[in-house]
């Protein structure tokens, strides 16, 4: 079931372009409300049962999640907070691209497969739907052909349950969940605060984004 949960948002978003073609001032609402409830899961949740353990030096993996996110988001453009441009795409695969996003689904996948925490899994669909509808878009509207197209969000898909699975059967990954999880932390606050801090447009006050952060938050505490 949460292998299920993890790739039908790529589905979703590649039925959602093919369509329609979606309001750019809508998805990033619904970008705006996927940051702020991821956000609110990770600080409300993720973060106090990581330091629950009382494990030594935890916080330095969260500190080396928000390091691999920079690295990954050199790699794709932003393209984990919605920041692809069409000319990402040129004849041929981005192979950078690609693998950078393939290993973000892999990472936000693992925690999953060493316990169930639903209030995490609906954080990364969330956050996956408005990626996939603005990535599938851009595929479609780029010179790739339909079978690359096909195998870059194929892979995009499976990663996230790949990483559940990965995480659930092999046991000396539990040893270290902890510290997985610590480092899915820091990916998430990298993560969740570009989409809230850097999408303004000229860093001016957004009244309806600042009402989709709110709801955001809310629906996240009292899912909780």
């Amino acid at each position: 079931m949460i292998y299920l949960a993890l790739i039908l948002p790529v589905i979703a978003g590649f039925v959602l372009v093919q369509l329609i073609k979606p309001n750019s001032k809508h998805l990033q609402l619904f970008l705006s409300f996927s940051g702020a409830y991821l956000l609110s899961v990770t600080v409300l949740h993720l973060i106090p049962e990581v330091f629950s353990t009382q494990q030594e030096h935890i916080g330095l993996f969260i500190l080396l999640g928000i390091v691999l996110q920079t690295g990954l988001e050199y790699l794709s453009k932003g393209a984990e907070h919605g920041h692809i441009h069409g000319h990402d795409f040129e004849k041929k695969i981005p192979w950078l691209l690609l693998g950078s996003l393939c290993l973000h689904a892999f990472l936000e996948g693992m925690p999953l497969g060493v316990a169930e925490n639903r209030s995490l899994l609906y954080a990364i669909v969330i956050h996956k739907l408005p990626i996939a509808i603005i990535l599938a878009g851009f595929l479609k509207n780029s010179s790739l052909s339909k079978g690359y197209v096909f195998i870059f969000l194929f892979l995009f898909a499976i990663m996230s349950p790949l990483g559940s699975w990965v995480s659930g059967n092999y046991s000396f990954i539990h040893q270290y969940s902890n510290q997985i999880n610590a480092l899915i932390i820091g990916v998430f606050l990298h993560i969740s605060t570009a989409i809230l801090f850097e999408s303004s447009e000229n860093h001016k006050f957004n009244l309806q984004k600042f009402i989709v952060i709110l709801i955001g938050f809310a629906i996240a505490f009292l899912s909780l």
